[in-house]
């Protein structure tokens, strides 16, 4: 077994955040990037400036909107976009990336946000739920090493947000989008990030609007890693690189690390 680092990164218009991107393969040089919003359609994705860092990447993308990747040092066995279940709308294949390397299999999802409870958009995020669900079962073993990541826009607990008491009916806080998310997770999948930080405070994204948001740490923790019992086990850290929030024009979300002895 060798350690392997894998990230995820909502980044929120991936040409806007070369900068951010560029400084966080130097620093962490994560084995597997997941990216979501990247805001790229596929004739402009950065494939050049992911080779000079060392990374092969598999993407794909919409302009100016949704748009996911997975970068790696080594080029994933298999890659494929989209659910494959005949629901598949124009936007689905650019939020939901599937990859095999080897035995571990990376799904990287970009959950819709939904917008409202009454909005077209919020039964879109929850059936886009119901849709992984059956795609783990269909495709996938809970004995696997099968590890869910990406910004899945949901806070699934009241320690995953401040002020909950405020956002009971926000489509990431809201019982219907918490349950649609257990549903998921009671396939068979482990919360990685609190096997390793269980505390409150604990977040990947600050509003942009809301002022000091980073250094008040009004956050929210949506950006998850959710991984098969056999891979949690072989889990030895997870951790929010809150700097990346900091830096100049940053993404409002930050990049969540996971690192297993795989």
């Amino acid at each position: 077994m060798t350690a392997k680092i894998i990230a995820t990164f909502n980044v929120n218009s991936l040409k806007a955040r070369l900068p951010v991107v560029e400084r966080f393969l130097r620093e962490t040089a994560p084995d597997i990037a997941c990216f979501q919003e990247t805001k790229c359609q596929d004739v402009d994705f950065p494939v050049d400036f992911f080779a000079d860092l060392g990374y092969s990447a598999a993407f794909k993308g919409m302009k100016s909107y949704n748009g996911v990747a997975i970068v790696s040092r080594a080029a994933p066995d298999e890659c494929s976009f989209g659910f494959m279940d005949g629901e598949d709308s124009g936007q689905d294949s650019s939020r939901l990336a599937i990859a095999r390397f080897g035995t571990l299999c990376v799904v990287n999802s970009y959950v819709p946000q939904g917008k409202s409870m009454d909005s077209p958009d919020f039964g879109y995020k929850i059936r886009f739920f119901e849709r992984l669900r059956l795609l783990f079962e269909r495709s996938f073993s809970p004995s696997g090493l099968l590890l869910w990541t990406g910004d899945i826009n949901v806070a699934p607990t009241d320690i995953d947000v401040t002020h909950p008491e405020n956002k009971r009916d926000h489509v990431c806080v809201c019982q219907e989008a918490r349950d649609a998310l257990a549903s998921v997770l009671e396939w068979g999948l482990v919360d990685v990030y609190r096997k390793h930080r269980p505390d409150a405070g604990e977040f990947s994204f600050w509003d942009y609007r809301v002022k000091d948001a980073l250094s008040r740490n009004i956050g929210w923790r949506i950006d998850h890693f959710f991984a098969t019992p056999p891979l949690a086990a072989l889990s030895t850290d997870a951790r929010a690189e809150k700097g990346l929030r900091a830096m100049s024009h940053p993404s409002d979300h930050t990049a969540v690390v996971a690192e297993f002895d795989v």
